[in-house]
């Protein structure tokens, strides 16, 4: 591919895969918040181009030369554990940003379809199945999508690419990437790939390392086949034990 516009770069999972595209040489167009640069350590890949802004005060307008460049977008957008970054604003951060994104796209109408690679979670289930989580579960994420507001934002943006863009855009194709509990390693490891959790969530969470989902969201840009496994889906990621 030529290139992938990455948001939300510069967090723990975000930073790990802009490393892998870097790594293979794929065209990175990372947009930074100034205060979180990664030029220290990327800028001597000449396939690293950092935007310097904030995605939420960037307007389509601004988004479309980065899109021109793109045939990919992965989001590892989420919102910071802290009482302001759960109860603050905005609440509809990931959801707000794949909106834009998905404008933008519309608005350029690209000679190709550009894919966006999504990091979600498990909590959220693919209605598209559906899934039917065990009743405990089902009792706890209720209350989470209610108590908790980055919950719900998981479930709205993995909401909008199902059935605002859906399986037969001209545009735009789709992967929601759902990894269990994250953890930190510092290599890539065996992991298993599966079109649902084969656990529950809440009671019996599985684990799955940030650099595995790294991995597995590039390899779904650079392996057409597994593309094509896993397109318009939302396959759930776990670490082997």
């Amino acid at each position: 591919m030529s290139g992938a516009l990455v948001v939300g770069a510069s967090g723990a999972t975000g930073s790990l895969l802009v490393a892998e595209l870097l790594d293979r040489g794929i065209n990175v167009y990372a947009i930074v918040r100034p205060s979180s640069s990664h030029m220290d350590k990327s800028s001597r890949f000449p396939n690293y181009h950092e935007i310097s802004a904030s995605l939420g005060e960037m307007s389509e307008s601004d988004l479309i030369p980065l899109l021109n460049e793109s045939n990919f977008v992965f989001s590892c957008l989420g919102h910071n554990l802290t009482l302001k970054g759960v109860y603050g604003k905005p609440r509809r951060l990931v959801t707000d940003a794949i909106q834009k994104i998905s404008g933008a796209i519309q608005t350029l109408k690209p000679d190709r379809k550009i894919k966006i690679v999504l990091m979600n979670t498990t909590g959220n289930s693919n209605r598209d199945i559906p899934e039917v989580p065990p009743l405990s579960q089902r009792i706890v994420v209720s209350i989470v999508r209610v108590l908790v507001p980055p919950h719900a934002d998981n479930e709205q943006v993995a909401d909008f690419l199902r059935c605002n863009i859906g399986q037969d855009d001209q545009f735009i194709k789709w992967v929601v990437v759902r990894p269990d509990g994250l953890t930190n390693e510092d290599s890539v490891t065996q992991y298993s790939v599966h079109p649902s959790p084969t656990r529950n969530v809440i009671f019996d969470a599985g684990s799955t390392s940030r650099i595995n989902v790294a991995n597995f969201m590039v390899d779904l840009a650079s392996d057409p086949d597994l593309w094509g496994q896993w397109k318009g889906k939302m396959p759930v990621i776990y670490n082997e034990a």
